[in-house]
């Protein structure tokens, strides 16, 4: 493998890691559910309404897996028969955890941990992760790749908030233990607020580049016009 070739992979990889706490503790919660574990207050209402929750986990687990492979430039361009397959199924997935999120921020009992403003902020980011994605679908079926490939990065960078709040979580809960109230917002807030950050601005690189070339090539081939 050629060094540009492994560092192409360094961001579907990079992806992949950040994932691999939230989906873990979801398979966790599956297993949970499905192997009759004691019904606590904690998870009380999981058993309660388990198609919710279970709905989240595998389609946001499948969302954030797959999705990664999408972020590898030249994988992509060489298989784009894959990138299509790839991502009829990473529309259905992402609607699904999104909605699926959204409805147990609505009607879901709020955990004691949650400060109460964390319910319209998951509604907000939830209901953003929808627009998205649904604005990325339209994109492509105009034949326009750039604004599909923009509104489907924010929609994935949202999705992906929950693998970012694990790093914003740890430093506090190493220092203070669990976070709770206006101190837990913050933290889930910055989960979502670096990743769209970190997405805007890859984009914004990208235009660049992309400009650069064009520029770049539109002068080259005045230059061979010009020396005929």
């Amino acid at each position: 493998m050629t060094s540009s070739s492994k560092r192409e992979w360094l961001v579907p990889v990079g992806l992949i890691v950040l994932s691999a706490v939230p989906v873990i503790a979801g398979a966790a919660r599956l297993t949970e559910l499905t192997g009759g574990a004691t019904v606590t207050p904690e998870n009380a209402r999981f058993f309660a309404s388990p198609v919710p929750v279970v709905v989240h986990i595998v389609g946001a687990s499948l969302y954030c897996l797959l999705g990664a492979f999408q972020f590898a430039r030249g994988f992509r361009r060489r298989r784009p028969g894959w990138h299509r397959i790839a991502g009829r199924l990473l529309i259905p997935c992402g609607l699904a955890a999104a909605l699926s999120g959204v409805w147990m921020a609505a009607l879901y009992p709020r955990p004691p941990i949650d400060d109460v403003l964390l319910t319209p902020i998951r509604l907000v980011f939830g209901s953003a992760m929808v627009a998205c994605i649904v604005l990325g679908v339209a994109a492509i079926r105009r034949r326009d790749l750039a604004r599909h490939r923009v509104w489907m990065a924010r929609g994935y960078a949202i999705g992906l908030g929950a693998g970012t709040q694990v790093l914003t979580h740890l430093p506090w809960m190493l220092l203070a233990g669990q976070p709770r109230g206006l101190g837990r917002v913050l933290l889930m807030v910055a989960g979502w607020v670096i990743n769209l950050a970190v997405a805007e601005w890859a984009l914004r690189r990208g235009q660049i580049k992309s400009a650069r070339a064009v520029r770049d090539l539109t002068g080259a081939r005045a230059g061979v016009l010009a020396s005929r």
